[in-house]
């Protein structure tokens, strides 16, 4: 059985920049209103079926939450449904936050 990986947020923000991976953001609606990172998807029970038809199951995927530890079993989860590279992004995104303040925030759309 395949197992998600860890990933550090510089390598996370690389991947990102690079158009080479999703981000999803498991957090709360209101956390996830407040802030989160450029482009992020808010993953839910009920927003799941819409992230998987949108998205191929080649498509590296890298999970958010809030410290980096629901993500783990998050991205366990997207690996059950077929994602070959997931990710839980280390230190969620108050490390994020802290390494990238300039794009995260209520403006990201």
């Amino acid at each position: 059985m395949e197992q998600f990986q860890h990933i550090s947020p510089e390598n996370a923000f690389s991947m990102l920049s690079e158009g080479n991976a999703a981000i999803v953001d498991i957090r709360d609606e209101q956390s996830f209103q407040q802030g989160r990172i450029k482009d992020a998807f808010h993953l839910t029970n009920g927003s799941l079926q819409q992230f998987t038809d949108a998205n191929e199951f080649d498509t590296p995927v890298i999970v958010c939450c809030y410290h980096g530890i629901s993500s783990q079993q998050a991205a366990q989860f997207l690996i059950h449904q077929g994602f070959e590279a997931v990710y839980s992004l280390d230190g969620g995104f108050e490390q994020w936050r802290k390494l990238y303040p300039f794009i995260s925030g209520e403006d990201n759309t």
